[in-house]
């Protein structure tokens, strides 16, 4: 558990990508929860990794519906963002450049001129996500004349790490057999998430990462990364995936979940109410501010489970609206 004396610093890191939906403001919430709990800060850093698909007018809305909401950040957004310490990723490439070089200086990367057709092709294995397991085709014998910029690999040492959430409990996994060597900067410029969030959680000095359950098995080579690079590991909170009535995970195409929808249909208070609830924070849904659960809200009462189905198809249901766990 979180000790009263500790120093608190939580993020909320959404992509830019489209609306929030009920699921990201419930991961919004408790990370908010966790920072207030215990005397500390929340941070909004806007994960704009994704050039296609980012948009700075959705990173507005965020800030937006997260005001309608109830929760300010202490630390970051597109205003807090400076050139010294930006809170926007794509802004942060100088730190994870360095990054990548101390990695590099320890012979921990390797250059990959392998295409996606080229690792379809081969028979890796894959993991039970259908993340395909990099065979390790240019590790040790890179072609002799390239015809691409390469992407830069993790050289993945043969260990299992141990890691430990705080509403599922422990884990170990074998790096090799079910992650492989996992890219770190892409052969277009892009960089991977598995060392942006440790180059940024660390620069930011976050203590407690609460995100959705579908990230669990990241805390692996997040905290491999992490010891890599000689900085802390954070503690991790995850969290129920909020799904739709058909039991499938919301997505930001789930309209009557997305935040324009439930600002017209619900006050922030019943908003608020609700997502208590399936925190564990309420007994059932009701109306209450963020403020108001900050004495009440307590990490031992997270669910532990995969995903909670909530059905808002209209506002009748609102009282009723966790339909299963």
């Amino acid at each position: 558990m979180i000790s009263q004396s500790q120093h608190v610093i939580s993020r909320f890191a959404p992509s830019p990508t489209g609306r929030m939906h009920l699921g990201n403001i419930f991961t919004a919430l408790v990370s908010w929860l966790v920072a207030k709990k215990y005397g500390g800060k929340w941070l909004l850093r806007i994960e704009d990794l994704d050039p296609q698909r980012s948009r700075i007018e959705y990173a507005r809305q965020i800030e937006d519906d997260l005001h309608w909401l109830g929760l300010q950040w202490d630390e970051g957004g597109i205003e807090g963002s400076d050139a010294g310490a930006p809170y926007i990723q794509s802004l942060r490439s100088d730190f994870y450049n360095e990054a990548l070089a101390a990695l590099t200086e320890k012979g921990l990367t390797y250059p990959c001129y392998c295409t996606k057709a080229d690792i379809a092709a081969t028979n890796a294995p894959h993991a039970s996500d259908g993340r395909i397991i990099y065979p390790g085709t240019c590790r040790d014998n890179p072609p002799a004349n390239p015809s691409r910029p390469p992407a830069v690999r993790l050289r993945m040492p043969d260990l299992k790490v141990e890691y430990e959430d705080m509403v599922f409990g422990k884990f170990k996994t074998d790096m090799a057999a079910q992650w492989g060597d996992i890219v770190l900067r892409r052969a277009d410029g892009a960089w991977a998430y598995q060392l942006a969030v440790v180059v940024d959680d660390a620069a930011m000095g976050v203590t407690h990462v609460v995100r959705g359950v579908d990230l669990l098995d990241s805390c692996a080579p997040q905290s491999l990364i992490a010891d890599m690079l000689g900085v802390s590991v954070p503690q991790y909170i995850h969290l129920p995936l909020i799904c739709n009535s058909d039991g499938i995970r919301l997505s930001k195409r789930d309209s009557s979940l997305a935040m324009d929808a439930l600002r017209t249909c619900f006050t922030p208070r019943q908003v608020i109410g609700l997502l208590a609830s399936v925190a564990g924070i309420m007994e059932k849904p009701g109306e209450i501010s963020p403020n108001e659960l900050i004495d009440v809200f307590d990490i031992s009462r997270l669910p532990r489970k995969d995903k909670i189905i909530i059905d808002l198809c209209n506002r009748k249901n609102f009282g009723t609206a966790i339909t299963g766990k």
